[in-house]
């Protein structure tokens, strides 16, 4: 359960008094939900600002209310994801708080420069307590190695096709995979002649996010960052980015919509379902997802998608510009 909305003086008045903000974060949740029909509005939340401020409105288009910019998400009074939020934010206090202090600088930094902050928020996250205790209830599990390749390459004329290959586990990301897929479009950016770049995934989804099994594996903060640095799938899809469509099916989840959201045009089968589900894990987008889902749909509804948890339909992303078109699946 999240506080009633205070007005937008009584948030002005907090956020001219940094005391106030570490005395409200320190004794409750940092979820501020402020009413924003309730007057003007002239302060808004610096980037180190630790909170997590939902505006509320009767407004029939929220994302376009006046004072939408001094918030990190903004709804309608009766939204039921506010209590989804206010759940999320109770349970990953740090996690909230970073992904909204991100999310406000997003419209002011080049692509590099967002892949270099997420990931240093997002190897902070590792090693903190929130993702330690996610990582405590759900252990890694131990697989046989795996036949095959992890990424499938063909090449028919002009086009590459560049097909996920781990069906068996939703096609989850895992560092082979990554390194594949790296290397693939840095293949396609090399080779001037690949005029269409197609990117699919076998079985019933798309992708499911990254392997959860490989998740805070690596020996320290440190080299985390770096190899997600040297080895960004967003990154490299992004540089060719006008000869790049992706085709998304079934789950699409985690780096399974931020990897595709760099592309220059997303297909979807109706029945696609995209989410963010990093949160509950204590952790925050790390696929390049604050930086390519944002210029899709703006900051707002990339924290409101994060904040919830709620999986978005092919619909809904079309409505909101995060896919390009829906049509039934095709063998591509």
């Amino acid at each position: 359960m999240y506080a009633a909305p205070i007005s937008t003086t009584h948030l002005a008045e907090l956020l001219a008094d940094p005391t106030g903000v570490s005395e409200l974060v320190r004794d409750n949740s940092p979820l501020v939900v402020v009413d924003l029909d309730s007057g003007p509005l002239t302060s808004r939340p610096e980037t180190m600002t630790p909170l997590v401020v939902v505006g509320v409105t009767t407004a029939a288009s929220p994302g376009e209310h006046s004072h939408a910019a001094a918030c990190d998400a903004v709804l309608d009074k009766d939204d039921a994801g506010l209590e989804s939020m206010a759940g999320t934010v109770a349970r990953a206090p740090g996690a909230s708080t970073v992904l909204a202090q991100l999310l406000r600088g997003t419209s002011t930094r080049s692509v590099d420069d967002g892949l270099f902050v997420e990931s240093l928020a997002y190897s902070t996250l590792l090693m903190g307590p929130e993702f330690a205790r996610w990582r405590a209830t759900t252990p890694p599990r131990s697989r046989p190695s795996e036949a095959g390749s992890a990424v499938v390459l063909e090449r028919s004329g002009h086009r590459l096709d560049i097909r996920l290959n781990r069906p068996h586990v939703r096609n989850a990301l895992n560092a082979a995979m990554r390194d594949a897929l790296v290397d693939a479009f840095r293949l396609a950016a090399l080779d001037t002649s690949v005029s269409e770049v197609y990117l699919s995934g076998a079985g019933p989804t798309y992708s499911a996010g990254g392997d959860l099994d490989e998740f805070g594996t690596f020996e320290n903060a440190v080299q985390a960052h770096l190899v997600r640095l040297q080895q960004s799938v967003g990154r490299a899809v992004h540089q060719i980015r006008d000869r790049v469509t992706v085709f998304l099916h079934g789950a699409c989840y985690g780096s399974g919509v931020e990897i595709p959201a760099f592309a220059g045009r997303i297909v979807a089968d109706p029945g696609t379902r995209i989410a963010l589900p990093e949160l509950s894990l204590g952790l925050i987008p790390g696929a390049g997802g604050t930086v390519s889902i944002p210029r899709r749909i703006g900051r707002h509804r990339t924290a409101e998608l994060a904040l919830t948890g709620t999986p978005m339909t092919a619909q809904d992303a079309l409505a909101c510009g995060l896919i390009d078109a829906v049509e039934p699946r095709q063998s591509v």
